[in-house]
């Protein structure tokens, strides 16, 4: 059974994990995989903005991360990014964010369900063309970083998952961990199949 990093345990994740089959381990370096979760936004100094919109800052958090991905994208390990993940992903390969978007933060403390479309021929695979996610976020990937290609937009256009050229690297904008078991939304896709399924091809 593979073991992975999360680089904040929090009970959901960890949850999510289990069920797909992957055993949550402390020790980065004996991790067969990476997963960065949610959280909250990273400094816009790391892609040259002010901080200006930002909440949620965490330096320390950002610079543990960064060094995370450093070292397992240099061993080719697999690493999966849920909402801040994918934006920290791609800061780490010299990609920028959208500070702030209006439309897809949670609306009561509730996540918001949105239709996506996508081109990817995994996610393709799992769940068609068109699907039902969920958002809660207000930043987002603008310019991307080096070898990252966008697979899956919402209607507004809003990049919701980036994939390595070549690296085992993904990463989504919405919380598969939120859209699975108890969590289940009617007419939204199971998030677990995402997550067993890619670390399954690793």
């Amino acid at each position: 059974m593979k073991t992975i990093y999360c680089s904040v345990p929090l009970p959901n994740y960890l949850d999510a994990l289990h069920a797909a089959g992957l055993t949550p381990t402390d020790e980065p370096a004996r991790a067969d995989a990476l997963l960065l979760p949610g959280g909250g936004d990273l400094h816009p100094r790391l892609y040259g903005q002010s901080s200006a919109g930002c909440d949620g800052i965490d330096e320390a958090r950002d610079a543990h991360e960064l060094s995370l991905v450093e070292a397992f994208a240099a061993q080719e390990k697999p690493i999966f990014g849920i909402c801040r993940g994918l934006q920290v992903l791609n800061v780490a390969f010299g990609g920028t964010l959208h500070r702030h978007i209006d439309g897809h933060s949670q609306i009561g403390g509730i996540d918001r369900l949105h239709e996506t479309h996508t081109d990817d021929p995994l996610m393709r695979s799992l769940y068609g063309e068109r699907f039902l996610v969920n958002s809660a976020h207000h930043q987002s990937a603008d310019r991307l970083g080096s070898g990252l290609c966008a697979v899956q937009w919402a209607n507004d256009g809003t990049v919701e998952a980036l994939r390595h050229r070549t690296l085992p690297l993904f990463a989504v904008q919405w919380h598969p961990e939120r859209l699975c078991g108890k969590f289940a939304r009617s007419g939204a896709v199971d998030g677990l199949v995402l997550l067993r399924e890619f670390f399954s091809a690793w």
